[in-house]
């Protein structure tokens, strides 16, 4: 339960950035909805690896470039959920970014990313 809880410590932070980078994007730079979305998912991947590594898991003792293979084929899935729910929700149901953006990360970070990364990522 407690790396649970830690785990979504560490999605709350890395979301903030996801956030924050998407909507500085479309806010300021006019930078398309889907396409901003992808930035702030890249950086909170990065984000939340390196807090998953270091304080979720415990894991550092395993090599990093191993996890991060594993992570990064886990964040490819995950940014293909992100960015197909973002387009469907922004572009064909015409929902508001921010609201489609929380509506899909919880989604996807529920049902998929803590299950990959301790079961695949970081397993012990």
């Amino acid at each position: 339960m407690i790396t649970f809880l830690k785990a979504n410590i560490s999605s709350s932070i890395a979301s903030f950035f996801d956030y924050l980078v998407t909507i500085f994007l479309v806010n300021f730079f006019r930078i398309d909805v889907v396409i901003a979305s992808t930035t702030g998912t890249l950086c909170g991947g990065i984000i939340n690896f390196l807090i998953g590594r270091n304080w979720v898991f415990e894991s550092k003792n395993r090599k990093t470039h191993h996890q991060a293979i594993r992570y990064g084929i886990v964040w490819g899935g995950n940014l293909l959920l992100n960015t197909g729910g973002m387009y469907l929700m922004t572009k064909i149901f015409k929902v508001h970014y921010v609201v489609a953006k929380l509506f899909v990360s919880l989604i996807v970070g529920f049902g998929y990313n803590y299950t990959m990364q301790k079961r695949y990522v970081f397993k012990k």
